[in-house]
């Protein structure tokens, strides 16, 4: 779900992963029409290394247990 709102809002993207400072820059980014494609990228990218980091932690968080 969340990509899909990446590739539609990208801006609503770092909202929904606790980034709202990228959020506003994307959305500034995205408004330019020129924009709208570097902010998609950013928003995709953003959202796998973000997939990547919650893998990271649940995987600590069992080896630990």
């Amino acid at each position: 779900m969340r990509f899909l709102i990446a590739l539609i809002l990208p801006w609503l993207t770092f909202f929904t992963i606790g980034k709202p400072i990228a959020g506003i820059i994307c959305l500034v980014l995205q408004i330019t029409v020129i924009g709208w494609l570097p902010a998609t990228i950013w928003a995709v990218y953003s959202l796998s290394q973000y997939k990547t980091d919650k893998k990271i932690e649940k995987a600590l968080g069992q080896r630990g247990a």
